[in-house]
């Protein structure tokens, strides 16, 4: 019998490919992480356990086939690999570069909860589908038949495209809309080089549009198309608007000058390295100080770096333990020379002639839990200390936009998330669906990519029906 390739975790170490020096990276906007060579992923691959229930694939919200598709990258069988890892996911090498797999797949993983460290999940799934498109058997959309009716999707990003591209693929006409120049969403916009290079994700967006399905860019739903004439041109329509709307710092001080919200900061950041002409200013030279513990707040930190920032300093109102970022990005900003202040909270921000100057904060501790079962931060008598701020961006998480804009007519929660079916995405208007972010609040890219997916095939069922509906009509 030939010796298995796989449960090698017991003498093969854990090993992420290369990391570059932190010295090196902090003046650049390039990827930090090196690539896989063939027999670094086959390695790493053959110490999965092969478990009879796999927790990571449990705690995928795409429910990734992961070790599957592991156990044939082990056996040198890699094009296999990669079919079945694209299977599951439009967007494997994206998501394989930006999802807190520490907080997902591999913080799951079995052989890590025995101490012998994760299977590099992550990284693996980001080597197949580089080499997938290295090697040409990325295909083409090719819908077997081409299908009458149409849907447009408004919006972009991960949930709009990965909808259009399985609409796409049963033949439905697909075009889609976004208010920005450049399809994507935050993930050409939002996400930092150095975290996603954007020649990723145009690569992506060329091959939906090598494959028949039409891009309306600068174009925005409700002031430059309303919202009932969008619902005359298509047979569907989704909404996949995302949210951008940030959240408020409501502390004295918080409109000086040098106060600003993380996405305008990390879009025109995006839009510099992307060619375009700024016009803002940059955190070069100056004090910076973003308030937030999210992944948001440590692209803006680690951004700050790269632009020549004299000191950037994050301040966040519970400790480390209770930080929602993840875990590697905020180890990556640590490295990079980021002040953390944990267990910190502005109170107030201080200004020189309408300038910003330094933050002033309270210390923390954390109390009883709260609604949602964490510890609610309290600030602790006579504590305040200041810290030097040219810049302060506010890292606060988003919020939905005013869907009154798009449509009056389209219910909402009372946090203005568009209210859609749990299992259809069916809002309350006839033919129109809604999924990701304007949905679920503020979330994760897999997740936008697995309502996406599931939207498509209930508005396939929509479509069809329609459509025997209006042959049926024509027949009378």
């Amino acid at each position: 019998m030939a010796k298995s390739k796989m449960l090698k975790f017991v003498e093969t170490e854990r090993d992420m490919p290369a990391k570059r020096a932190s010295t090196e990276r902090r003046d650049d906007f390039l990827e930090i992480y090196g690539d896989y060579i063939g027999v670094k992923a086959q390695e790493q691959a053959s110490r999965c356990s092969q478990c009879g229930v796999p927790f990571c694939q449990n705690h995928c919200p795409l429910e990734n086939n992961i070790p599957d598709w592991l156990k044939l990258t082990a056996e040198g069988r890699t094009e296999e690999a990669y079919r079945i890892s694209a299977a599951t996911n439009n967007m494997p090498e994206i998501c394989g570069r930006i999802c807190p797999q520490d907080r997902l797949c591999e913080g799951s993983c079995v052989i890590e909860q025995s101490g012998h460290g994760t299977v590099t999940i992550g990284s693996v799934e980001r080597y197949l589908t580089d080499t997938a498109w290295d090697e040409g058997w990325v295909e083409p959309i090719t819908p077997r038949r081409e299908l009458p009716l149409s849907i447009g999707i408004i919006g972009a990003g991960p949930a709009g495209l990965a909808t259009a591209e399985q609409l796409r693929l049963q033949g439905w006409q697909v075009t889609v809309y976004d208010r920005h120049d450049r399809a994507g969403g935050l993930l050409i916009y939002g996400i930092p080089n150095f975290k996603l290079d954007k020649s990723i994700v145009e690569r992506r967006t060329k091959r939906l549009e090598d494959g028949g399905i039409t891009f309306k860019l600068n174009t925005d739903i409700g002031t430059d198309i309303s919202f009932d004439k969008l619902r005359e041109k298509h047979d569907a329509v989704m909404i996949a608007t995302g949210v951008y709307k940030a959240r408020d710092l409501s502390v004295p001080g918080g409109g000086a000058e040098g106060v600003s919200a993380a996405l305008p900061f990390l879009m025109d950041s995006n839009r510099r390295n992307l060619g375009d002409d700024v016009k803002s200013e940059t955190a070069e030279g100056k004090n910076v100080v973003v308030i937030g513990g999210g992944d948001t707040a440590m692209d803006c930190v680690r951004t700050a770096v790269r632009q020549g920032a004299k000191s950037v300093t994050c301040l966040y109102r519970r400790d480390h333990a209770n930080m929602p970022g993840s875990r590697r990005e905020t180890a990556n900003a640590q490295e990079e020379g980021v002040t953390f202040e944990w267990l910190a909270a502005p109170k107030a921000i201080h200004d020189e002639g309408g300038q910003a100057s330094s933050v002033r904060a309270d210390r923390m501790r954390l109390g009883v839990k709260d609604a949602s079962g964490r510890q609610s931060p309290e600030a602790i008598p006579d504590s305040d200390f200041d810290v030097k701020a040219d810049l302060v961006i506010k890292a606060l998480g988003f919020s939905p936009e005013d869907m009154n804009v798009l449509s009056p007519e389209i219910s909402v929660s009372r946090w203005g998330t568009v209210k859609a079916n749990p299992l259809t995405f069916e809002t309350n208007l006839d033919g129109v669906f809604a999924a990701g972010d304007i949905v679920r609040g503020a979330s994760l890219v897999v997740w936008a990519i697995r309502e996406g997916r599931d939207a498509a095939a209930h508005i396939h069922k929509y479509l069809k029906a329609k459509m025997v509906e209006g042959a049926s009509l024509a027949a009378e």
